[in-house]
């Protein structure tokens, strides 16, 4: 009797070693894979919007096939660092960030987690990477690239405006990005007095707006830091209460008054970041995703904002333009 139940044993011990290899591989498979996201402001979500679409064409829906563990810091940037670590405490598979002010403190709160960035600014330049083409280390994505489209947002507004002398620009020293280094190389060969208009924190706005009116400046060109997006809507209303030509990289510029834009489009980079996100999570690693660039650029033009400003846009102008707002 012993010996029997012995032998029953022994194949029972048999038959569940087999097993285990399959019921690990089971439970593996059926792992739910997360995504970290640290939003600095719940205004970014519909920028953001387009990678969390696309990632759900890839496959990936929240709460059925993929977890995604959103941080807020609800527009104070005190709060994204110690967000930034928990998300790294929750150990997600992959971490999701947009802003070139907050790219690096994610990177600082950890060097194994894979991480995806959109930025405005030059990678390289702020270090977030070693090169375009080899990021290394643990994080990789994707470049506005708007440094290099500075100089055209300048030809453009003296193309629809060749009176336009003196030109004030809104920037945030803070941001490390060459474009109002740029900008700067740009007004002196057009024969531009470009007014430096510093926006640090918010309250710095209206200072900024009194010496613009104080100098009379005829245009308002925005480097596309996240402050400026923030802000925007004061933007638009300072710049049309003083009939400002409101011109510069960033898509939305048109969208507050702006007259014109020049820049890549947004949503099509954050679809492209969701592919990123996916190679990541089917086993690719960052240090072998080359950083990417823009391969459209968009020309958008609002005739409703040159019939406020009485500007006549020359119809080749229009004819160049990707988008015309009535």
């Amino acid at each position: 009797m012993f010996d029997m139940k012995r032998r029953d044993f022994i194949t029972l011990l048999g038959g569940a070693a087999a097993a285990w290899p399959v019921a690990a591989r089971a439970q593996q498979a059926l792992r739910v894979r997360r995504i970290g996201i640290l939003l600095y402001s719940q205004q970014e979500l519909p920028v953001i919007r387009p990678c969390l679409q696309e990632l759900q064409t890839l496959g990936y829906v929240d709460g059925k096939t993929v977890a995604i563990e959103y941080r807020d810091a609800e527009g104070k940037y005190e709060r994204l660092s110690p967000l930034a670590a928990e998300l790294v405490r929750l150990n997600p598979d992959v971490i999701f960030s947009f802003g070139g002010e907050q790219a690096p403190i994610v990177k600082q709160a950890t060097a194994s987690i894979p991480i995806v960035v959109v930025v405005s600014n030059d990678p390289v330049a702020s270090g977030l990477v070693a090169s375009l083409a080899r990021p290394g280390g643990n994080i990789t994505g994707l470049t506005y690239v708007h440094d290099q489209l500075a100089r055209k947002a300048v030809e453009l507004l003296k193309e629809v405006a060749p009176w336009v002398s003196r030109v004030a620009i809104l920037w945030n020293p803070n941001h490390t990005d060459p474009e109002y280094r740029e900008t700067q190389r740009a007004a002196g060969t057009l024969s531009i007095e470009l007014q430096s208009l510093e926006i640090r924190e918010p309250r710095d706005f209206d200072g900024a707006f009194q010496a613009a009116t104080r100098d009379r400046a005829e245009a308002l060109i925005v480097v596309g830091a996240r402050i400026m997006f923030l802000h925007r809507r004061q933007i638009g209303d300072f710049a049309a209460r003083n009939r400002l030509i409101l011109v510069g990289n960033p898509r939305w510029l048109t969208e507050i008054g702006g007259l014109l834009s020049y820049g890549s489009n947004p949503p099509e980079l954050h679809r492209r970041a969701a592919g990123y996100i996916d190679k990541i999570l089917r086993g690719a690693k960052p240090a072998d995703l080359p950083m990417q660039q823009p391969v459209t650029f968009e020309l958008v033009v609002s005739l409703k904002a040159a019939n406020a400003l009485g500007l006549t846009i020359p119809p080749t102008f229009l004819a160049r333009t990707d988008q015309v707002i009535e």
